[in-house]
């Protein structure tokens, strides 16, 4: 059974998160049940909201790398 985990930055999706959480998880789901030739059902997904002050890339905060673009 696969377990896939979505580590992301929480206010990148605050607009929907619901929603974005729904089309990710549908898209990973089909894409790896039928890559593996297995059920959908058996592809368990589950997601990690990370705030954009906890993460960080190349030594700076994502939130700072965000509103430098």
């Amino acid at each position: 059974m696969p377990f896939v985990n979505i580590r992301l930055v929480k206010q990148v999706i605050q607009h929907d998160p619901e929603g974005i959480k729904e089309q990710v998880q549908t898209a990973v789901t089909n894409s790896l049940a039928e890559a593996a030739g297995i059920p959908k059902e058996n592809v368990w997904v589950v997601f990690e909201e990370i705030e954009d002050v906890d993460w960080f890339a190349g030594g700076e905060r994502v939130k700072e790398l965000r509103g430098n673009s």
